[in-house]
């Protein structure tokens, strides 16, 4: 099944692309490369979450905010592909998870956004390499920050 149609199955709606806060750009191809620069937590109403993992926020509100990232990478990837089912896989995620010195949960927080991937490109294709990682800080005090690298179609 194709990604676009796995959307409309899982009931997903995807909300509009994030917009750069910096000088970066969201995306970069190159060749048959997809960078995605680091997306954080942007909910439908324009407001981030925020908070720290084991101070403020339990696994299941980080693994929300994953999973809210994940989607705003997906409208980043269909904005500029013009579809998903131009993805052929993901290769590589790395989540950062805003965290107290003791919270040691950070797979768990990021799997919102691997199983969202997983779920929306299927088990070969949505799962990648995957580093998740703990800090002190994120912008504007965001949960989570997490950038990609997926192979597409050109």
């Amino acid at each position: 099944m194709s990604a676009e149609a796995k959307l409309i199955e899982l009931k997903l709606e995807l909300p509009p692309s994030p917009k750069p806060v910096g000088v970066y750009k969201p995306i970069v191809i190159a060749g048959n490369m997809a960078y995605l620069s680091g997306h954080g937590p942007l909910k439908a109403d324009k407001k981030l979450i925020t908070g720290r993992l084991g101070l403020d926020m339990d696994v299941e509100a980080g693994y929300e905010a994953a999973r809210i990232t994940g989607l705003g990478m997906l409208a980043t990837l269909q904005t500029n592909l013009g579809s998903l089912d131009k993805v052929k896989r993901l290769v590589k995620l790395l989540g950062l998870v805003r965290c107290t010195d003791r919270f040691d949960q950070q797979p768990a927080v990021i799997n919102g956004c691997s199983e969202l991937f997983r779920d929306v490109f299927g088990e070969e294709n949505g799962v990648a390499a995957r580093s998740a990682l703990g800090t002190n800080a994120l912008p504007g005090g965001i949960a989570v920050e997490i950038e990609a690298i997926f192979e597409v179609e050109v």
